[in-house]
């Protein structure tokens, strides 16, 4: 209850403080002007960071138990809040700020506080220093639209309280607590459309104690090895998952990683058509999503824990690699491909080596998979030896199977029934030929048929699923085809494969004039249905449709239609443009 009521003040201290700076940047002209390379287009106050420094510091003081190690960490996110500070005021250069953040990091490093993911006590103070590097610029990167870093810090504070209120660590709970509503308070000036922003002084403090606060949780000396190595990163997935992209398209495009740019994730989101606001909610569920599932990752045994990650990690790169497809730099900037996909178009569509590796860890993930969910996600050690032993050969034969039924022979964006046909086929027989090989091994006894079956189930799925995945994540992301904002309003008349046809062809031009009301049809029996979300109509409710969506044009699909339909449409006072798709 302590840890409640000392967010709450500092939520209302945060709002309080936040108000304050900004009015204060306002009177002394302390603000950010629009540039080329930034997201906003007003001059908003800076010295946000200081609000949340000052609320934070002040509240840890009254309210907060201390703990060791705490002074460490304070007192190196404190050298960076400063360093932050001066940089907003004056700008000093990348690789001062760099300095700095590796003093910090060796600060708290030299106290004892490090990562626990070796046995190495060289190796994992390494491993600190980039960890906490890393998350001190990731946090910075990600202050690039409004709200987006405030907002991520606060759902990563509550993961990182629920960690440690779990674990019985009150007291960093309650440090946490303090971080998160200093946060919220700033939030409340900083939601899109944000009046202050919190500068490099805040996003470094904010990153730091993040980064830090996180190596202070007891799951570095719990016997479950998912939790020392997954929920620190997992909590702080966003703020990683943004820098990775960031970093990646700036060094394929030759650009500087430390150069500012309107190329984050959030901005790839609004080039995809979302508008800003609904950019940065989704970016907070994935953040959401993202710690729940290191939550969960503490609560099950490490076996289902080494298929959950990777298989959330898998969905974490398609998501990146459909990101980086955006082009998001002016003509003049653009890089020489465009994209990473690009880049990656020599390895994912011709030579085929980024599908044959991503199908190779499909093919490991199915297999394991299986064997968890026979054995309701508890293997014992004699089904273990027969994974391990049987999974090498199981890889040839089905990668064998794919390679040889076809699966690296068609492009992805055209994934269709006949593809996925092929993939259920060439798995169908690469399980039976590696079931026909594994149990003679065993002489019939030890392996397990319901594993084989679960494999061919969860390997058509995973495979299919990955070649379906730009589409399915365009519906995700962006949702329904949207016409443009002057798109003239039709019907498709002919609810059959001609009026898909039509409406495929219409939404699926960039640059299409036509808005796709709904079909109408003279079969009855089809008015009420959808195709794509549109409605089909019976003919005789043209009047009324024409009224109420103002339609004056009907799309004919098809040339065979009777005249006499067509001069029925005609009368009810509809301009009929007739579809006609010839070979010559």
């Amino acid at each position: 209850m302590s840890v409640i009521w000392g967010t709450l003040c500092a939520v209302l201290m945060g709002i309080g403080s936040t108000y304050a700076v900004r009015a204060f940047a306002r009177r002394f002209g302390m603000v950010s002007a629009p540039r080329q390379d930034r997201w906003h287009r007003e001059p908003t106050a800076m010295l946000g960071g200081v609000a949340i420094f000052g609320t934070f510091m002040l509240c840890y003081l009254v309210l907060a138990p201390k703990h060791h190690g705490e002074t460490a960490v304070l007192a190196a996110a404190t050298l960076l809040f400063l360093t932050g500070l001066l940089d907003d005021l004056v700008e000093i250069k990348p690789y001062a700020k760099l300095i700095v953040q590796l003093i910090a990091a060796s600060t708290v490093i030299y106290f004892g506080i490090h990562l626990h993911w070796t046995k190495y006590d060289a190796v994992n103070d390494f491993l600190t220093i980039v960890w906490l590097v890393g998350i001190t610029n990731a946090i910075n990167l990600l202050d690039n639209m409004d709200g987006l870093a405030g907002g991520v810090t606060l759902i990563s504070c509550v993961f990182l309280g629920l960690t440690f209120a779990i674990n019985g660590q009150t007291e960093m709970a309650m440090t946490v607590g303090l971080l998160g509503g200093a946060a919220l308070g700033f939030l409340a000036f900083n939601f899109q459309p944000a009046t202050i922003f919190m500068g490099d002084c805040g996003s470094m403090f904010l990153g730091f104690m993040l980064g830090a606060t996180a190596l202070l949780s007891q799951y570095g000396r719990s016997r479950n090895l998912a939790a020392v190595l997954f929920t620190p990163v997992l909590i702080l997935a966003i703020p990683i998952f943004d820098t990775c992209v960031v970093t990646v398209t700036r060094k394929l495009s030759g650009r500087p990683i430390s150069q500012g740019g309107k190329d984050h994730t959030s901005h790839r989101l609004v080039a995809l058509g979302l508008p800003e606001r609904r950019a940065v909610l989704m970016l907070y569920l994935m953040a959401a999503l993202s710690g729940a599932l290191a939550l969960l990752v503490r609560m099950l045994n490490t076996e289902v824990a080494l298929l959950l990650v990777p298989g959330f990690a898998l969905m974490v790169v398609f998501v990146g690699l459909y990101l980086g497809k955006v082009r998001v730099f002016e003509e003049a900037d653009a890089q020489p491909d465009g994209t990473i996909l690009s880049a990656l178009t020599d390895f994912s569509y011709k030579r085929r080596i980024f599908e044959v590796l991503l199908d190779l860890t499909l093919v490991i993930l199915a297999y394991y998979g299986a064997y968890l969910l026979r054995w309701d996600g508890s293997l014992p050690q004699e089904q273990l030896a027969i994974f391990v032993k049987t999974l090498p050969l199981l890889i040839v034969i089905q990668m064998a199977f794919l390679l040889i039924g076809g699966v690296y022979r068609g492009l992805w964006k055209y994934t269709g029934a006949d593809e996925l046909l092929v993939i259920a086929k060439s798995v169908l027989g690469g399980v039976a030929i590696s079931a026909a090989f594994v149990f003679p091994m065993y002489w019939f006894h030890g392996p397990s048929r319901a594993v084989f079956l679960l494999d061919l189930l969860l390997l058509v799925t995973f495979i299919g699923a990955s070649r379906l995945s730009f589409r399915l994540l365009k519906n995700l992301i962006v949702g329904p085809a949207r016409s443009q904002p002057d798109a003239k309003p039709v019907l498709i008349y002919g609810a059959d494969d001609g009026g898909d046809l039509v409406y495929r062809m219409i939404v699926g031009s960039r640059n299409h004039r036509y808005a796709p009301v709904g079909f109408i049809d003279d079969d009855i029996r089809k008015t009420g249905r959808l195709i794509h979300g549109r409605r089909i109509f019976g003919s005789g409710e043209l009047p009324g449709l024409m009224k109420s969506y103002g339609v004056s044009d009907v799309l004919v699909s098809s040339s065979g239609v009777p005249e006499s339909t067509l001069a029925g449409l005609r009368n009810m006072g509809a301009s009929l443009k007739m579809v006609n798709i010839t070979i010559e």
